[in-house]
């Protein structure tokens, strides 16, 4: 078992860092970083990547909404080549309120956006060449306007070419999504005792179809 905190980010948010950072000589192994409607999570991401050298840092969560598939991976590489491989991507769907009010994005395909945004992330982490055509269009194509774009992979290296992805889901469907593709889970109202009356069958649906590679989900809760 790990232990993990949820960087305190409605106040001084280097105060938090810093604070976060001091922990880590007394054995906190991860902090995780939200983001909401405050401030970014990856700029004070970058900071405590500077600050601190053993601990995982991860956000806790980068929606799938307001970035687009390409630019968080590319969000993701960074921080772990800035942190000698220590980053965490956790992702999720947000909120209707926080996705349509804050960011004027429409609210849907919460699960499809999900899954490809995990799709692409890895394929762009191992350097291939992005020819995608789905939620997200990678090229653009002429028929939706493109005129200039030809398909792409990421220009650097990126240290790792899988980094752990960790979702954040509570209703059964975006659970049983998480337990077929992610590396973790990030659940909240999070109970042991009573998880498995909760969530077990959405958590058995999708281990039935988890890649064995991927190995056992693993599990973040506060």
């Amino acid at each position: 078992m790990e232990l993990s905190m949820l960087l305190d980010y409605a106040g001084d948010p280097r105060r938090a860092a810093d604070e976060a950072a001091a922990l880590e000589s007394a054995g906190l192994d991860a902090v995780w970083v939200a983001e909401a409607w405050g401030f970014d999570s990856p700029t004070i991401m970058g900071y405590l990547a500077a600050r601190t050298e053993r601990m995982k840092i991860g956000s806790a969560i980068v929606n799938v909404y307001s970035r687009t598939p390409a630019l968080i991976a590319q969000t993701a590489a960074g921080l772990d080549a800035m942190s000698g491989g220590r980053a965490l991507l956790g992702l999720g769907a947000s909120g209707p309120q926080v996705i349509e009010g804050w960011h004027g994005k429409p609210y849907d395909k919460p699960l499809g956006r999900t899954r490809e945004t995990v799709e692409l992330c890895r394929r762009i982490w191992r350097r291939e060449t992005i020819d995608h055509h789905g939620i997200t269009d990678m090229p653009l194509p002429p028929e939706r306007g493109g005129r200039h774009g030809k398909p792409l992979k990421i220009l650097t290296r990126p240290v790792r070419d899988r980094i752990p992805v960790y979702i954040a889901s509570l209703g059964p469907a975006n659970v049983a999504l998480t337990a077929e593709i992610a590396d973790g889970w990030l659940p909240t109202l999070f109970i042991p005792e009573k998880a498995r009356a909760v969530w077990g069958s959405a958590l058995a649906e999708g281990t039935a179809k988890r890649a064995a590679e991927l190995g056992p989900l693993q599990t973040v809760a506060g």
